[in-house]
């Protein structure tokens, strides 16, 4: 056979159809049903507070803005000193509660021993618990008494920091270590326990302010 022979020869025939056998036949399944899903179900509510915009000023912002005279007379019900309440509404506006804060104790530390007992003026004995028993009103009033004598101005003390279940044991026990001070020692002291006070009336009553902004927000008022 020659070469070209070769190359034209046929190819092997064709093997027999039974050596392929056609793929088994598989009927199509029925489509599966998705689940739905009820969205509102599955997520919670949301819920929403009003933003503090130019239409809902904060309480700061509030305050930043009031009219003087108003400034004013909120600083008062902190601390009856004119001055006080003059230099801090007059620095107006505070970026924000602890600068307004830091210019409260700033301006209190100024204050003259005039301006501090006419502070004094405004204020009385922090309250007594309401189930205090009547002998603990008899020691106080007799210790306070004496405390009036000696230093001819009320006893004023800052109570923000301790339990009220403790303010009369707290109250008592310092009254009668201050006694024991001189006029000048205890007119530092007492410069101190006022511009606590003020320092916390004011940050009180922001907070005030501000529940009483947010609940006339959610009324809608």
């Amino acid at each position: 056979m020659t070469t070209l022979d070769t190359v034209t020869a046929p190819l092997s025939p064709a093997q027999p159809a039974h050596l392929h056998p056609s793929p088994p036949f598989f009927p199509p399944s029925p489509p599966i049903p998705l689940p739905t899903y009820d969205v509102t179900r599955l997520l919670p509510e949301q819920t929403r507070s009003a933003p503090a915009t130019p239409d809902t000023p904060t309480a700061l912002q509030r305050f930043n803005t009031a009219p003087a005279p108003e400034a004013r007379r909120t600083l008062l019900t902190c601390l009856r000193s004119p001055r006080w309440a003059e230099r801090i509404a007059a620095h107006r506006p505070y970026p924000d509660l602890d600068s307004l804060l830091a210019a409260s104790d700033e301006a209190a530390y100024d204050l003259t021993w005039p301006e501090l007992a006419e502070a004094l003026a405004g204020e009385s004995l922090p309250p007594l618990p309401d189930d205090t028993y009547s002998a603990a009103h008899t020691a106080l009033d007799a210790a306070h008494t004496v405390y009036e004598s000696r230093f001819g101005h009320v006893f004023v003390i800052c109570l923000d920091e301790v339990p009220p279940n403790e303010s009369l044991n707290h109250t008592l026990t310092a009254l009668r270590s201050r006694l024991t001070n001189d006029k000048e020692d205890e007119r530092v002291m007492t410069a101190e326990e006022l511009r606590r006070l003020a320092k916390g009336r004011l940050a009180t009553a922001l907070r005030s302010s501000a529940l009483r902004g947010s609940a006339l927000r959610d009324a809608g008022l």
